[in-house]
C-alpha cells in the first residue's frame, strides 16, 4: 500500500461525517445563475472527538480562481487537520471568469463569519479561526487576512454581525503580488479580466497591505516552483516582519507548484510537521 493511501487513510480515521453549508442560503449576493457554480459553500469536516474552545481552519483550495483542487488541497488538508483534532472547513468559492473580484473574497469574508458566528455549535472558540491557503487559495486567504472588518453590530443577518478577520494565516506557495515581475497572470486574469485597472491591481498585492492586525503567518514554498515563484511567499515574509506580525516561512529546495501534502516527497512532506509545530508555539495545540 502506498505512503499517499496509507497517510490518507490514518488521517481520514479522526474525522466525522462532512457537512455541506450554504453560505447564502437564499442566493448569494451577486449570485449570476443558481447553478452549483453559483452557490458558495462550506463542507464542514467535525473532528472525531473535540472539546470546547477548539480551533476551527477555513481551507481554501487553489486552482488559479478558474478551478478548485478539492481534493489534495481541500478534503485531504481537512482530514490532516482533523487529526489535530481540529474542525476544518474546505470553502467552495465562486470562480472566474464567470466571477470577478470582490465575490471571491466576499465568499471569503462570509465563510469567516458564519463560522465565527457558529462557533460554539462547531466545538471551537471564535478568536481561534484561521484559513488555510494554497496557490490562489493562498492569495485569497491572504486577501481576507489583509481586508478585513469588524462587522455589523446593527445588521439583521447574524452572520454579518461577525468580524471577518482570520485569526492566523497557513499559505502554501501562495499567489500574493499582482505586480510585475512575480506575478501569477492566470490568476490575475481570471480574478481581474483584461486591462485591469493599475489600482486595482495595487490593492489585491497583498504584500503591500499588511499592518500591525494582520494575522501570524506561516508560509511554505519551494525553490523549484515555476509557476508562482518564491519571492511571493518572500515578499509577505519580509512585509509581516516590518510590521511586527509573528510569522515563520519555510523554502524547500525542490519540490512542483500544487503539492498539496506532497505525501510523496519524504523531504517536503515535513511542511505539516513544521506546521504542527508552529501551531504548537502560537497555543493552538
Amino acid at each position: 500500500m502506498s505512503k499517499l493511501l496509507l497517510m490518507t487513510i490514518a488521517c481520514a480515521a479522526f474525522a466525522q461525517e462532512t457537512a455541506t453549508i450554504s453560505l447564502w442560503p437564499n442566493g448569494a449576493p451577486g449570485a449570476l445563475g443558481t447553478e452549483e457554480q453559483d452557490r458558495p459553500t462550506l463542507t464542514a469536516f467535525p473532528p472525531r472527538q473535540s472539546k470546547p474552545g477548539g480551533v476551527g481552519v477555513i481551507v481554501c483550495p487553489g486552482g488559479a480562481y478558474l478551478r478548485l483542487a478539492d481534493n489534495h488541497e481541500g478534503r485531504q488538508v481537512a482530514n490532516w487537520l482533523n487529526s489535530l483534532g481540529f474542525a476544518a472547513f474546505v470553502l467552495k468559492y465562486r470562480l472566474g471568469p464567470r466571477y470577478r473580484h470582490p465575490v471571491e473574497l466576499g465568499d471569503a469574508q462570509r465563510a469567516i463569519r458564519l463560522v465565527r458566528s457558529r462557533a460554539a455549535e462547531f466545538g471551537i472558540a471564535p478568536d481561534r479561526i484561521g484559513m488555510l491557503g494554497f496557490s490562489a487559495g493562498g492569495h485569497l486567504a491572504a486577501t481576507a487576512g489583509t481586508h478585513f472588518d469588524e462587522g455589523n453590530p446593527g445588521s439583521a443577518d447574524p452572520i454579518e454581525r461577525s468580524s471577518s478577520r482570520p485569526d492566523f494565516l497557513v499559505l502554501g506557495y501562495p499567489v500574493m503580488s499582482f505586480m510585475a515581475p512575480y506575478a501569477h497572470q492566470g490568476s490575475l486574469h481570471a480574478l481581474l479580466g483584461d486591462n485591469p485597472d493599475p489600482k486595482l491591481v495595487e490593492e489585491l498585492s497583498n504584500e503591500l497591505h499588511v499592518t500591525s492586525r494582520t494575522p501570524p503567518t506561516f508560509l511554505f514554498h519551494t525553490n523549484e516552483d515555476k509557476s508562482v515563484p518564491a519571492e511571493n511567499s518572500v515578499l509577505f515574509y519580509l512585509a509581516l516582519r516590518k510590521a511586527g506580525v509573528p510569522a515563520e516561512m519555510h523554502i524547500f529546495e525542490h519540490g512542483p507548484h500544487g503539492v498539496g501534502l506532497a505525501l510523496g516527497d519524504p523531504v517536503l512532506s515535513m511542511w505539516p510537521a513544521l506546521l504542527t509545530n508552529w501551531f504548537r508555539e502560537r497555543g493552538l495545540l
